[in-house]
């Protein structure tokens, strides 16, 4: 009886120990035991980047622009009016003397500029790389490319996307235009707008592409397509330096809206304001009635709106953007006015075409140039 009692209470502390060694896992599991590691772990972290993006880079730009000595600007070469070489090779157009005023606001000097070529394709990944600290190329303001490139920070040229065709063509309409040919450039809002304008009406089309811009007109002006299409404004310019430019119409016809505006690198909010301001400061400058040639003696002027911008009274431009409180006079007598700009390149002085103004003008002359109040 003894035995029996013996076997059938060694079998239940066996069966006891079989089951615990079981259950063992289950009681205690591996990633329990590695809980609090990984908590400790992911603690950090969030606090480090609970500062925002903009917060951790302020002033990040400016300051390596100021160590650099100079600001590194995405320009085009070969756009007359807006960005091309002149016969010097010397960087020339509408958007470089953007870029030289902002050069002149941070260190007094216009020179201060360097102009890296890049493509059209190109704008996009030159800001989200960093590598200008400011596209200054005929680009056009998307939603899209707002929020994926980078920061744009004023509209200073609208325009509208256009069609160019041979004069003997007998085109005068998107319509007349089924089935044929068009070239473009790549990688731009002007293809996309391209599809859409002929999807609306129906119509065909062969696109041919390129991502050179010069490409695109030289496969034109050799026949190679029946139509180019761009903006008006580049259609203009480039038709300006055609063989023969008469030979040549753009079509009454707008098929997009295409506001032209420099941008930043997306992270430095001081570094847009900065360049915003620049801007801000060209159109005011031109209501005002503020010149190169007389902005020196416009810093006596009794118009407190116009000493507060020149820096003869208050620190405008000091405290928020970390400039010289005379920086508006060294950009306006660098580079002159908003309208002083444009007539340089495309208006009544314009050094190879002439492009009305349009909407150009400023507010108070019935355009959409209207510059923000600085104060």
């Amino acid at each position: 009886m003894r035995s029996k009692l013996f076997v059938a209470l060694s079998a239940f502390v066996i069966l006891g120990l079989l089951m615990a060694s079981c259950a063992a896992p289950a009681a205690t599991p591996a990633p329990a035991a590695e809980q609090p590691v990984a908590q400790a772990a992911s603690t950090e972290p969030p606090a480090a980047e609970a500062q925002p993006p903009a917060a951790a880079t302020t002033q990040k730009i400016l300051d390596t622009v100021k160590a650099r000595g100079k600001v590194v600007c995405g320009v085009h070469t070969s756009l007359p009016g807006f960005g091309y070489l002149d016969a010097d090779g010397k960087n020339q157009g509408f958007d470089i003397d953007l870029c030289r005023a902002v050069a002149a606001a941070v260190f007094g000097d216009a020179s201060a500029a360097e102009f890296v070529p890049i493509s059209a394709a190109e704008r996009g990944p030159a800001l989200q790389t960093r590598e200008v600290d400011l596209v200054t190329r005929n680009m056009t303001w998307t939603s899209s490319r707002d929020a994926q490139w980078g920061n744009f920070v004023h509209v200073m040229f609208y325009d509208g996307q256009g069609m160019m065709v041979r004069a003997d063509s007998g085109f005068t309409t998107l319509e007349d235009l089924d089935g044929a040919t068009v070239c473009v450039t790549t990688g731009t809002t002007t293809e996309q707008n391209l599809a859409d304008a002929f999807r609306e009406r129906g119509l065909t089309f062969t696109a041919v592409t390129f991502e050179d811009t010069n490409a695109v007109y030289s496969a034109y002006e050799s026949g190679r397509c029946d139509a180019a299409t761009s903006d008006k404004s580049q259609l203009a310019a480039v038709r300006s330096g055609f063989a023969n430019p008469a030979d040549h119409v753009i079509l009454e016809v707008a098929m997009s809206k295409e506001p032209l505006a420099p941008a930043t690198p997306a992270g430095d909010d001081q570094w847009m304001d900065l360049v915003k301001t620049v801007m801000w400061v060209l159109i005011n400058a031109e209501e005002m009635g503020i010149t190169s040639q007389n902005v020196q003696e416009m810093k006596a002027s009794d118009n407190v709106v116009i000493k507060r911008m020149l820096g003869s009274e208050g620190s405008f431009g000091q405290e928020d953007l970390g400039l010289a409180p005379d920086f508006a006079v060294n950009v306006i007598a660098a580079v002159g006015n908003y309208g002083e700009i444009y007539d340089r390149y495309m208006g009544s002085e314009g050094l190879s075409f002439t492009l009305d103004r349009g909407l150009n003008n400023l507010w108070s002359n019935g355009g959409l140039i209207y510059g923000i109040p600085l104060r």
